[in-house]
C-alpha cells in the first residue's frame, strides 16, 4: 500500500522542500560542495535558519533554490538533480517561459536571426542607445558579452563541404556538433572535423537539433522532449549502421551518455532484451568493460527500480543506443592512440597551456583522455588545472543579471588558480567555460580540437 504522503499532489514546493529535507538529513554536501556550487550553500543557509531561528522557508525562496541547480552532475546523491529537473518542470508548467529564457536558450533560432542579418545584429549589440536595451530583454547582466555569431554556422560549412551526405565507407565517424560548435563556435567544428579527417575517418555530419540541456536546465519539458525525440530518430540511423558517433562538446556528451539513460536498465523493454527471468532485475555491471549483470528479485525491487524518469515517455531501447554508442572527441582519440591509429605526426608548439576539465566532461566517467593526446604535440607544456573546481557559468547561468554575481564567486577560487599559473593559453572542451574564462582573465582560449588541428595543419 502507498504511503499518505506518496498520494499527496506532487508541486514542486513539495519536491523541492523533500530535496531540502533529503539534503538536511544527510549533511554530505555541506562541505563537500561549499564552493563548487550555487545550491548547497543556500539549501543549508535556509534549513538552519528555520531551524534555529523558527523562520520558515518561503515559496519565494524555494523558487529561487530551483534557479539555482545548473546540473552541472557534480552532487553525489541522483536523486537531487532528479528532482530539480521536476520541479522546474512543474514551475514553467505553470508560469510559463519568460521570453527572456527562451531567447538564450534557442541558440540555433538566435543564429539563424543574427546570421541573417548579422550586420544589424552587431550594430544593435554595440550601439549604446540599443544595446542596453537588447540586455533588458534578454535579462543579460550588463557586464557580460553577447557571443557574437559568424556570418557562416558550421553546418553551413559542412554542408557546402559535403559532410551532409554519408560516404559508403567502413569508417565513417557522425559527428554530433552541438549547438556552440554548429553556430557559436564554428572553428571547433571545423577543427574537429580537419582532425578526424587526418585519422582517416570519413566525417558525415547527421541532421541533428539542440541536445536538449539548454531547455532542460530551464524546466521547458515540452522543448527538451521535442528535441531529444527527434535527435534519437535522426542518429538511429548511424547508430543502426554501427558507425562511430562521436561529440565534441561535454554538455552534450554528458546528457546524451548519463541524463538520457537515467532508469532506462530497468524498462522492462530492456529487461526482456537481456531475458531477465520473472522474478529478477538485471543491471549492467557499473565496472567498465564488463558484460556482466548484477541480479536483483523484481518481487522486492519493482517499485522502486522503473523507468518513470524525465525522459520516461521516450522509446528506452532508443536511449541507450544512443547512451552507449556516442564517443566524446577525446575519449575516441585516446581508444585510436591506444589501437595505434592515431596519427602523431605532429609540428611543434612551443607554448605552456593549462588545460581545465569541465564537469561535464568528469561526470561521463572517462578519465581525462585530452592532456595526454596534447602531451603528444613536441615542444608544448601541458598543466592540469581545477581538480573539482567549476567555472561556475552553468551554461546561460552566468549570464543572467540575477546570478552574474553568484557565477563568478562560484568561479573564483579555478580563476585563481589559473593566474597564479599564468599560462599562454587555456584549453578546455567546455564552450560555456571558455565564455567565463574569456569573461574573468586575460588568457585565450582553446578547444582541445583547435590546438590538435593547429599541430597537424604545420606539419
Amino acid at each position: 500500500m502507498d504511503s499518505p504522503n506518496s498520494r499527496e499532489p506532487k508541486t514542486p514546493q513539495k519536491i523541492i522542500r523533500d530535496t531540502i529535507e533529503l539534503c538536511a538529513d544527510c549533511d554530505t554536501c555541506r562541505t563537500l560542495m561549499d564552493e563548487e556550487c550555487t545550491f548547497f550553500p543556500e539549501v543549508y543557509r535556509l534549513w538552519d535558519r528555520e531551524k534555529e531561528d523558527g523562520i520558515p522557508i518561503t515559496e519565494k525562496e524555494l523558487r529561487n533554490l530551483a534557479e539555482l541547480c545548473t546540473l552541472c552532475g557534480l552532487c553525489p546523491c541522483p536523486n537531487i538533480p532528479s528532482g530539480i529537473m521536476e520541479a522546474k518542470s512543474l514551475y514553467i508548467d505553470k508560469e510559463g517561459l519568460p521570453l527572456a529564457i527562451r531567447l538564450l536558450t534557442d541558440v540555433p533560432r538566435m543564429a539563424r536571426v543574427c546570421g541573417t542579418f548579422p550586420r544589424l545584429v552587431n550594430a544593435l549589440q554595440s550601439s549604446k542607445t540599443v544595446g542596453p536595451l537588447l540586455r533588458r530583454l534578454t535579462r543579460v547582466h550588463p557586464e557580460r558579452e553577447i557571443p557574437s555569431v559568424p556570418g557562416q554556422n558550421f553546418f553551413q560549412w559542412a554542408a557546402k563541404r559535403g559532410l551532409t551526405c554519408r560516404k559508403e565507407s567502413s569508417r565513417n565517424v557522425a559527428y554530433f556538433a552541438g549547438c556552440t560548435a554548429g553556430y557559436l563556435f564554428p572553428q571547433v567544428g571545423r577543427a574537429t572535423v580537419e582532425v578526424l579527417e587526418r585519422n582517416g575517418m570519413n566525417v558525415y555530419v547527421p541532421p541533428q537539433e539542440c541536445c536538449g540541456m539548454p531547455h532542460l536546465v530551464e524546466g521547458n519539458r515540452t522543448a527538451t522532449l521535442q528535441v531529444v525525440r527527434s535527435n534519437l530518430e535522426q542518429l538511429q540511423d548511424p547508430v543502426h549502421k554501427g558507425e562511430d558517433l562521436v561529440c565534441s562538446c561535454p554538455t552534450c556528451g554528458f546528457f546524451m551518455k548519463v541524463l538520457l539513460k537515467d532508469r532506462t536498465y530497468y524498462s522492462e523493454a530492456y529487461q526482456r532484451s537481456i531475458n531477465a527471468g520473472e522474478d529478477e532485475i538485471k543491471i549492467p555491471h557499473p565496472s567498465p568493460g564488463s558484460k556482466e549483470h548484477m541480479v536483483l528479485r523484481k518481487s522486492t525491487y519493482q517499485r522502486i527500480l522503473k523507468d518513470d524518469g524525465y525522459f520516461s515517455s521516450l522509446d528506452p531501447m532508443a536511449r541507450i543506443g544512443l547512451a552507449e554508442h556516442i564517443s566524446d572527441a577525446g575519449e575516441y582519440l585516446a581508444r585510436l592512440h591506444a589501437e595505434g591509429r592515431f596519427d602523431t605526426d605532429f609540428s611543434s608548439i612551443p607554448e605552456r597551456m593549462v588545460y581545465f576539465a569541465p564537469c561535464h566532461q568528469r561526470e561521463q566517467k572517462i578519465g581525462s583522455p585530452y592532456p595526454d593526446l596534447l602531451a603528444l604535440i613536441p615542444g608544448i607544456t601541458i598543466e592540469p588545472v581545477g581538480g573539482l573546481d567549476c567555472c561556475g557559468m552553468g551554461g546561460n547561468f552566468g549570464f543572467k543579471a540575477d546570478f552574474h554575481v553568484k557565477s563568478l564567486a562560484v568561479g573564483r577560487p579555478l580563476m585563481e588558480k589559473i593566474r597564479e599559473k599564468a599560462p599562454q593559453g587555456i584549453i578546455t572542451d567546455c564552450m560555456s567555460c571558455s565564455l567565463q574564462f574569456r569573461h574573468a582573465l586575460p588568457y585565450p582560449v582553446f578547444h582541445p580540437m583547435e590546438i590538435l588541428a593547429r599541430a597537424y595543419r604545420d606539419s
